[in-house]
Parts: structure tokens; C-alpha cells; sequence
């Protein structure tokens, strides 16, 4: 997708993709730190977008890894199957359906989760539902990390995994937060 796609696409479903902008590599390297890369065989990515943190997910991940990236719109979810990695799934479905993919490629839990659902924009109940799916299928041990724009629903992760440790990344237009929690 184009970068004029992409923004086109934000325009027009801002309250599905939370953003006009693609996220930066400095945004991309934070979303994907403290990922334990030796042992992680399966990652699942939310709100994946047009798939630009899932690449720097799979130049990283074992050759034998898979990615469950959930994305609605079908547009996005083209862009990713165009990648053409045969360990990258695309869901096109609501996050808050993780229990039903990680079976569906064999998976008892999540190593990691990436997110950047957008939940400031969503209603806070089905934000609470994805928050709780995620840390439900998340291996003890496995690190939730949440790129945002804003603070406004840290509360929500507080309430999922307790600590919540947050990181500012300037780098970025406009400048985000990622936010770091382990089960």
C-alpha cells in the first residue's frame, strides 16, 4: 500500500486504524523490544494494520515461528497476505478472537503480543474484552506490548497484568507510547 493508500485509508476507518501515519522504524524496533527471540515460536500481532511492525516481527522470529496478525480491514489484511511469508497467518477478525486462532494453528498460548488496537477509540468494554483475551492467551512469561498515541486507556492494562511500564519514542509522527507488560 502506497503511503497516499495509506493515509487515505486512516482518513477514511481513523477509528479502526488509529492513525494517518505508518508507524516509524524507531516505533516498529520499540513495539517489538523485550520479545525473548531465542525461544518465541508464536507471536500475535493486533491491529496490524498494513502489516509494517509484523516485517520487523519476522526478520527477527524463528525460521519454525508463526504470526497471528488480526487486522479488520480488508485492504490492510491484502497488503499483509501480499507479504508472502509462509509463517505469517492474517486474521481478518476482531482481537478479541485470539483463543480462536491460536488454535486453529495448534498453538496453546502466545509467546508475545504486540498490539496497536487502537482503544482509544474503541468502546471501553470491547477494549477490555481484547485487553483480557490477550493476557488470558499469553504464557506466563510473555511480554504484551501496546503502541498508542495517547494514555488515555493504560488503565486497562494496569487492570490485566498489574505493572505497566511505558516508553516515549519521539521518532515517530505523530511521537507514540509503547507500553511494556509480562504475565
Amino acid at each position: 500500500m502506497s503511503t497516499l493508500s495509506f493515509l487515505w485509508e486512516g482518513l477514511r476507518h481513523l477509528g479502526t486504524t488509529g492513525t494517518i501515519t505508518r508507524s516509524s522504524p524507531a516505533l516498529c524496533r520499540a513495539a517489538i523490544d523485550r520479545i525473548d527471540w531465542s525461544a518465541a515460536r508464536t507471536i500475535v500481532e493486533l491491529g496490524a494494520g498494513d502489516g509494517v511492525i509484523t516485517r520487523h516481527i519476522l526478520e527477527r522470529l524463528h525460521p519454525d515461528g508463526k504470526v497471528i496478525a488480526f487486522e479488520v480491514s480488508e485492504d490492510l489484511c491484502d497488503d499483509m497476505r501480499a507479504i508472502g511469508d509462509p509463517r505469517l497467518v492474517v486474521a481478518q477478525d476482531s482481537a478479541e478472537n485470539i483463543r480462536a486462532w491460536l488454535d486453529r494453528i495448534g498453538a496453546d498460548r502466545a509467546d508475545h503480543i504486540v498490539s496497536a488496537v487502537p482503544f482509544a477509540a474503541l468502546p471501553p468494554e470491547l477494549g477490555r474484552r481484547i485487553v483480557t483475551a490477550a493476557r488470558d492467551n499469553l504464557r506466563p512469561g510473555g511480554c504484551y506490548n501496546q503502541v498508542h498515541y495517547s494514555l488515555k486507556t493504560r488503565d486497562y492494562y494496569a487492570q490485566a497484568f498489574g505493572d505497566v511500564d511505558a516508553r516515549r519514542v519521539y521518532l515517530n509522527l505523530p511521537p507514540a507510547w509503547v507500553l511494556y507488560c509480562t504475565r
